[in-house]
């Protein structure tokens, strides 16, 4: 049986204050966190939407270092950005604060130390990577490496970006600092656990038994997780940088980014409770009533983390709700590229907003179309234009047009009389009262992009509706038709500025003022702005309306052009700047270097091996008389008749390895390409089969 909650609380991730937002965080997770909100608030529901700057963790220390400034003017700087960007395209937040409020620091802090009093965490000595000449242990973001997967060189010590595999530093190839370059060894460090392992059980029940409803990407991957088996989990990490951990001891560590993070969710709410309690009541009502509801609005990447890590947390400290739901969205690519906020490559808020001003709306409405809901989608410019043009103008924008302009024409801006209705009005009326319903079940559920459909359906109902009449020809012969014409399409219009006001907040206000519609009409009227959603007397007869202006203009084609060149220009830079020689490796001597009987060998025949995307089946000339089977991982970068007839060097004496139910015996060299692609290693002049490498 559902559970009817009295109030809502809202949070969307804290992003990082190392670099503005970019079009990924918005399709991701603050688009549909300000829908939702906006829908609640509409319905007359007590909600808050909660959001932050993640102020700690290594990516702030790093820029600070990269600028040679403090990581104080880091964060300033960004989460004043972050702050101006939001509110300028709109996203309602009841409050936007930090993680270095003096708020979060001392709930933070109060929040370890309940947990450390009552003996909810396991200490633990650990050998962690450390780099001898800056004299710092690194996190695992902080590493990089060779990736054992897809041998990539500079696969981060949590994930691969080229393969995207979830990795630990431990599996790294030739583990390294990723600002200095410098080799890193392994040094002994006490650090506080959360015991996950020990919360495994009710966890299971929780989310595999009652949460079943959740998006199948975050019961899969959570499922994952718990069929995996929990391990302890650190809460603390050896930073300067961060809420220091208050235990005797502790020097020098702070809490770890992501125990800390998700407690902003908390202290933010406090200190809006705080600050406006006559409004907003006690915080602790927003997070330890049972009548509350919480729902978290994250990407992908932060599933584990707000499913698993936060709810243990919370259950651990005793007293708060958990999440009721988690609805988290896939990643948004650009133009069909990942995209990167180390490289640039991005379409980034504060940009978009100085260089398309006053197109908030065209933006919320595109990343709505494309939302990631369910699996990972492409934004492109030449899509964003089209919708813009053949959505936005062509049908929402030319059928509200037409019936303010008509109205102002026909009846110097009073709304009609309504006459008669035939059987083609009460066919269209039909088509679109229960347009409240299905739009409130498609929002309940988290599926926006549908709802959003839904709302241009209704325009697309109204545009088919005006030009079927013809007003403009029927004035001649029936004007008393006419002015039933006129009437239901301004109810629809009405309906249209209220159906997307939780989509496109910029344009529904306009319009709104176009019809002279409250948005909180009076008791005394009909109600609340939502509740006459689907009514067909929202504008009375002899209301004068103002005079009209257009809703949406189009998207030239110079615009886009220009959004695509910076984008190109960015690639060309990024591959030009790329390469980047991986560090040496440790020294060897010439002994153990002859060791490796590296020869040339003579591609005979080469084929693909059945079932698997990446061995290719080489049958080698090494010189002996007989043939070499060798298998190489190369299929993504090669077509087997490519490498037929090539002198290729391979290393002759490792032992003979089962692959795929084949014997390889040997290994082909390759180049690996600073962006990841591998180049098979040949000879320029021409020798025989097995001729040695020395």
């Amino acid at each position: 049986m559902e559970k009817h909650f009295k109030r809502t609380t809202i949070t969307s991730a804290l992003p990082y204050a190392n670099g503005p937002v970019h079009i990924g965080h918005l399709a991701g997770v603050y688009v549909p966190a300000d829908i939702y909100a906006r829908y609640l608030r509409l319905k007359g529901r007590e909600c808050i939407f909660i959001g932050g700057s993640d102020e700690h963790g290594v990516p702030v220390t790093i820029r600070a270092r990269k600028e040679g400034i403090t990581v104080q003017e880091v964060v300033d700087r960004y989460h004043n950005l972050i702050k101006d960007s939001f509110e300028r395209f709109g996203i309602s937040f009841d409050i936007y604060s930090r993680t270095t409020s003096a708020t979060h620091h001392k709930l933070a802090s109060d929040f370890f130390r309940k947990l450390y009093d009552d003996g909810k965490f396991i200490e633990q000595v650990s050998e962690q990577f450390y780099d001898e000449q800056t004299g710092h242990f690194l996190t695992d973001r902080n590493i990089r490496g060779e990736c054992p997967r897809c041998h990539a060189p500079e696969a981060y010590g949590d994930q691969c970006e080229k393969c995207g595999a979830t990795l630990s530093p431990e599996e790294l190839i030739n583990p390294y600092n990723a600002e200095t370059g410098n080799p890193l060894v392994k040094k002994p460090t006490k650090h506080w656990y959360l015991p996950l392992d020990k919360d495994q059980p009710w966890l299971e029940k929780w989310i595999l038994e009652e949460h079943k409803e959740w998006r199948s990407n975050v019961y899969g991957q959570c499922k994952s997780w718990l069929d995996g088996g929990l391990r302890p989990r650190a809460v603390t990490r050896d930073l300067d940088w961060g809420i220091p951990v208050p235990v005797e001891g502790a020097e020098g560590k702070v809490l770890y980014v992501w125990f800390d993070a998700p407690i902003g969710y908390i202290s933010n709410t406090k200190e809006l409770c705080d600050a406006h309690p006559e409004k907003y009541g006690s915080w602790e009502k927003w997070w330890k009533d049972e009548e509350t509801r919480l729902v978290h609005f994250i990407g992908k990447d932060n599933i584990v983390f707000h499913c698993i890590v936060f709810p243990a947390m919370l259950k651990a400290h005793g007293d708060y709700i958990l999440p009721d739901n988690v609805p988290s969205n896939e990643f948004l690519n650009l133009e069909g590229n990942k995209i990167s906020t180390s490289k640039n490559y991005a379409v980034w808020l504060n940009e978009y907003l100085d260089e398309l001003p006053g197109r908030q709306d065209e933006l919320r409405y595109v990343l709505t179309a494309n939302a990631p809901e369910t699996k990972d989608n492409d934004f492109t410019w030449d899509d964003f234009q089209a919708r813009c043009n053949n959505e936005l103008v062509a049908v929402y924008g030319n059928f509200v047009n037409r019936a303010l302009q008509l109205t102002q024409k026909y009846y110097e801006g009073k709304v009609p009389e309504c006459g008669e209705l035939n059987d083609y009005d009460k066919e269209t009326l039909s088509e679109f009262c229960d347009v409240k319903a299905r739009l409130e079940q498609l929002l309940e559920g988290f599926k926006f992009r549908e709802a959003q459909k839904e709302a241009m359906n209704l325009a697309r109902i109204g545009n088919k509706y005006i030009a079927d009449c013809e007003p403009w020809k029927v004035i001649k012969t029936d004007p008393e038709r006419v002015k039933t014409i006129i009437y239901l399409s301004l109810q629809i219009t009405a309906n249209l500025a209220i159906a997307f006001e939780p989509f496109l907040p910029f344009s529904s206000k306009r319009l709104r003022e176009m019809i002279s519609l409250s948005p909180n009409p009076s008791p005394e009227g009909k109600g609340s702005l939502w509740e006459m959603l689907g009514r067909t007397d929202i504008l009375p007869a002899g209301k004068q309306l103002p005079k009209p202006e257009l809703l949406f203009t189009k998207i030239e084609d110079e615009v886009v052009a220009a959004q695509k060149k910076k984008l190109e220009d960015t690639l060309k830079a990024n591959e030009a700047a790329a390469y980047k020689a991986a560090p040496v490796k440790p020294i060897v001597s010439f002994e153990d270097f002859e060791k490796l009987d590296i020869r040339v060998g003579i591609v005979k025949s080469c084929e693909k091996i059945k079932k698997s995307k990446k061995l290719l089946k080489f049958i080698i000339d090494d010189g002996s008389g007989k043939d070499r089977t060798i298998l190489s991982g190369i299929a993504q970068w090669y077509e087997p008749e490519q490498l037929v007839g090539k002198s290729v060097l391979f290393i002759a004496n490792f032992a003979p390895r089962q692959m795929m139910g084949e014997e390889s015996q040997g290994m082909i060299l390759s180049a690996v390409n600073y962006n990841g692609d591998l180049s098979v290693t040949t000879v320029l002049n021409p020798v025989k089969g097995g001729s040695q490498v020395g």
